[in-house]
């Protein structure tokens, strides 16, 4: 897992960093079972959106509601990925699994 400064900053001033880092944990090896890799870029903007994932979970907040015909076209992998780590998570409305699961078709879609 190849990250940016940044991405290395949100990790490290996170008030939820051990969750953080065992959410990636988790994330990074999901990806390499797929031979996905994301840029660093990519990285950078999971980990922000992984960060607040867990801030809503922590603090009770759901997300808007999103529909899942907007999301036709992720692949059921990028899906499956997402669902995995919002169960990881926890305390989350299945919205947040359509809305992560953008950034695993986009990592994936570096390989075509």
């Amino acid at each position: 897992m190849k990250i940016s400064n940044e991405a290395q900053i949100i990790i490290d001033e996170s008030p939820n960093k051990v969750e953080l880092e065992a959410a990636l944990e988790k994330i990074n090896g999901l990806l390499r079972a797929q031979k996905i890799q994301p840029t660093e870029l990519q990285w950078t903007i999971l980990i922000n959106h992984i960060n607040e994932m867990i801030k809503r979970s922590k603090a009770g907040e759901k997300m808007a509601v999103v529909d899942p015909a907007m999301f036709e076209e992720v692949s059921k992998e990028a899906l499956r990925m997402a669902d995995k780590v919002v169960q990881l998570i926890g305390n989350l409305p299945q919205d947040e699994m359509y809305v992560l699961s953008i950034h695993f078709e986009a990592a994936r879609q570096n390989e075509e």
